[in-house]
């Protein structure tokens, strides 16, 4: 089939790559024309597809990129995955509004339209589907299909076609296109009545992970006034076979999904019931004031040492939101840096996957022995696995560990 995959980022890219491998032929759409670029010539910049996987497809001629909309005419399935920020705390739906009225100048009777993007409840039938209504002249369930498929991308154990798959239709017969679809992406498909539960099953999936999160983060913290070791403690329950699953503390979350997809629900719920989602609120506010606590621990700990923090010299090691991850967005790195800027400190960071060319809010560093003994302080927010830890132990004069990497008596975990 003719297949577009509206948006090539971290969501859009790998499906687009994986689509075009298992024989589609596959037109990779964006509007960012230097990334199109980077993917004509073989370059690829999410961490999930190789770029030797990519320049197979595009040798094969299986799949090209373009930011050319005329490129989309006669698809068959069009799947979008574009950002959806908030702004605010009010969710930002434009780029699927956008998408939705380019390609509903493309879309063709008996063509397939799914979207991908996280959302709140209702968004694929109450937005999307009168967009493309109006832009096509089409009717949604009559003339074309339509549905909603969560995006899940892989982690360590689960790879992307591993990672089991969600499918919507908006009727009967869209379900079963998308799911023979998908079905052929995928090794493992599960199909629920309808887009709105696929849509609320996403952010049940994030929700879970940014409440506990929460709640092991606000654990660190008491646990610290306790004089109580958070880690062994987790370690400890951890050995329960059943009942209960291992989170673990952190300076704060980050990126593209658990800061923001639990508020979609949380602003839906006030718009249209005129009720808080209360354990979303709760679990934002703790973990959005994380760096604050990071950052009041290593001001006591300079103090203990008869040091201000105006002045010292604090090296932060790992600035993404995730574990050997290129992603910066959101991650509370910036928080941290921008308290201790303020206070004073002389602030550097070292980040190994930050791609060349990208700005950060602090000058940037290596994880040298020479630059980390010259610190007053070192902080661990993430532990990546270009770091050389036991030197890390062995030049710091002190470190304050978020990941619990490190061991020593210069060493305090969060």
């Amino acid at each position: 089939m003719q297949i577009v995959v509206a948006g090539q980022g971290y969501v859009g890219l790998p499906l687009a790559v994986r689509a075009a491998e298992v024989g589609h032929r596959v037109v990779g759409y964006d509007v960012d024309t230097y990334r199109v670029q980077q993917l004509a010539a073989g370059q690829s910049y999410v961490r999930d597809v190789d770029s030797s996987r990519l320049r197979a497809v595009l040798d094969s001629g299986a799949y090209s990129a373009t930011a050319d909309a005329a490129a989309l005419a006669g698809f068959d399935i069009a799947v979008i995955t574009v950002p959806t920020p908030l702004r605010d705390g009010v969710p930002d739906l434009t780029y699927i509004e956008c998408c939705a009225r380019t390609l509903g100048k493309h879309l063709r009777p008996g063509a397939t339209v799914v979207l991908e993007s996280t959302s709140y409840p209702g968004t694929t039938e109450e937005l999307l589907i009168p967009i493309l209504e109006k832009a096509s002249g089409l009717k949604g369930g009559v003339d074309f299909l339509a549905g909603f498929s969560p995006e899940r991308i892989g982690n360590k154990r689960w790879s992307f076609d591993g990672t089991p798959k969600l499918v919507s239709g908006i009727d009967a017969k869209s379900l079963d296109v998308i799911k023979g679809f998908y079905d052929g992406i995928f090794q493992t498909t599960v199909a629920v009545s309808g887009t709105k539960v696929a849509e609320l099953a996403k952010l049940i999936e994030n929700t879970f992970r940014f409440v506990n999160i929460s709640m092991v983060n606000e654990m660190a913290m008491l646990a610290a006034s306790l004089g109580v070791n958070i880690w062994e403690a987790i370690d400890a329950a951890a050995t329960k076979p059943f009942g209960f699953t291992r989170f673990t503390p952190g300076p704060g979350v980050g990126g593209h999904c658990l800061p923001v997809d639990p508020m979609f629900l949380s602003w839906k719920a006030q718009q249209e019931l005129g009720v808080p989602f209360r354990f979303a609120e709760l679990a934002a506010d703790v973990n959005r004031h994380m760096p604050d606590y990071v950052v009041r621990r290593l001001v006591d700990a300079l103090d203990k040492r008869g040091m201000p923090v105006r002045g010292s010299r604090v090296l932060l090691l790992g600035l993404t939101y995730k574990y050997n991850a290129t992603d910066l967005r959101n991650s509370p790195s910036a928080r941290v840096a921008e308290l201790l800027t303020g206070l004073g400190a002389e602030v550097r960071g070292a980040e190994p996957n930050v791609p060349d060319g990208t700005e950060l809010n602090v000058p940037q560093v290596d994880a040298t022995p020479d630059e980390v003994a010259a610190a007053d302080a070192v902080v661990l927010l993430m532990d990546h696995p270009r770091f050389d830890l036991p030197m890390i132990e062995k030049c710091a004069t002190y470190v304050l560990d978020c990941r619990n990497r490190l061991s020593g008596v210069n060493v305090e975990t969060l």
